[in-house]
This record gives C-alpha cells, structure tokens and sequence, in this order.
C-alpha cells in the first residue's frame, strides 16, 4: 500500500513558496548579412586586427553553446483544479561565445603572402535578472507523482554584456556588446514529486528571444551579421 504525502498539498492554501536551483545552456542564433561573404570592410572596420589589414572578408560566423546556472525563488498561486499561475524571479549565469572566421587582406612591397585566414573569437558574458510569469497545466495526481506543461513569457535583463570592466580589461580588442533588454517565450514540462516535508519538482524548459539583442557598432563584427536572437535550455529543481 503506498502511502500519500501531503495528500491535501494542493487544496489547503492558495499559495505556495519555494525556490529553484537549476543549469543552463546559453546559445545565439545568428544570421548573418545576406552577401557575407562578399562584403569587403575596409581598414576603419577592422580596429584590432594587427598588422593592419587594408581589408577584410567575413566568410562565415558561428556560436558555440556555454552551460552555466541560475538562482531562483518561485511563488505559485492555485487557479483550480489543474492551472497554477507561477511567478520566478531569478538571476541566471552564462556565456555565449561568437567566432568569426575572417580572411584578411594587407599588400606590401615584398610580402609574400597578401591574404591571410583567421579565426577570431567573441566571449560575451551574462548576468540575468529574469521576471518569467507563467502558468501550469497540471494533469491528476497519481500517488506521489504529478506531470505537469508550462508556458509563458519573460522579461531579462542584462547586466553584464555591456559592462564597463569589460571595455577596460580588453583595450586593445574590440568587444562584442548585447543589448540589455530582452523578452522571452518559454515553454517547458516537468515532474512534481510529494515528499513527506516538501514538494521536489524536476522541469525541463526552453526559452526563445524574440529580440534582436546585437548592440550595433561600426565594426566588421556586428556590421557582417542581420539579427542575433538567444536561445536557453534549462533544466532546474524546484523545493517547495
């Protein structure tokens, strides 16, 4: 016989607390200007490309995914028998990396080699302060065990893409900036389970930018590229 704990969890109050400790991985997605790799940027738009080029070709751009972690706390108000409206204000971590591979172009008399192909990488770090407002769609309880589907919105901000440290540590090179402001669809599914204390959640969730987040700066890092959107999947653990 399997014995329910706290078989009234879900009916005795109207709210409940708790918080989240969860892993991230952070991408971009990036689409580039439609004749990248023809465009030629002359010299003005290549500031930290030593020697100095006297022009420069894009020829492709890609991002590479960093995990990193996010703090949450959570506060659920019951909205019936199976709907919950969730609020999770959390402060997330994480890096996104951009690499360029570039085909530079400098002509001097005597130099054999006028064309050269490099690969030039962009760290751009993230601090997030994140307000997801969502709603649960709960399915019935069996035992100790409840599925549930989420969906929703979120706004985050940055607080670290464009910080000032970043532009004093890194004065010889160019810095790939985001902007501060970004808002977020999500979807997601996750599994309640009723302990004896506490309820212990497992969720599973993926949230798209809607936003063109790239700051834009006279340089032949974002003047090769049309749109950057970022992309996160989460995986957390819920205490409530």
């Amino acid at each position: 016989m399997i014995v329910l704990n706290q078989p009234s969890y879900d009916h005795d109050y109207l709210f409940h607390f708790g918080f989240i400790l969860g892993v991230n991985q952070s991408l971009v997605t990036i689409r580039p200007i439609n004749d990248l790799s023809s465009h030629v940027f002359d010299s003005t738009y290549i500031p930290d490309i030593l020697p100095l080029p006297d022009s420069a070709r894009v020829l492709a751009i890609n991002s590479t995914p960093t995990p990193g972690f996010v703090v949450s706390i959570v506060a659920n108000m019951q909205m019936g028998k199976y709907f919950e409206l969730q609020f999770v204000p959390s402060l997330s971590f994480g890096d996104r990396t951009i690499t360029y591979d570039v085909q530079t172009y400098r002509y001097r008399p005597g130099e054999k080699e006028p064309v050269q192909n490099l690969t030039l990488s962009k760290k751009i770090p993230s601090t997030y302060v994140n307000f997801p407002l969502e709603i649960k769609f709960k399915s019935i309880r069996y035992n100790n065990f409840r599925p549930y589907l989420l969906g929703g919105a979120q706004y985050s901000l940055d607080l670290a893409s464009q910080a000032k440290k970043r532009e004093q540590k890194n004065r010889n090179e160019k810095i790939v900036k985001f902007n501060q402001n970004d808002v977020y669809i999500e979807a997601g599914v996750g599994f309640d389970f009723y302990n004896e204390w506490f309820k212990f959640g497992l969720e599973l969730k993926m949230m798209y930018g809607l936003m063109d987040v790239l700051k834009r700066e006279s340089n032949i890092y974002t003047n090769s590229i049309d749109k950057v959107s970022s992309k996160i999947f989460q995986v957390s653990f819920t205490f409530e």
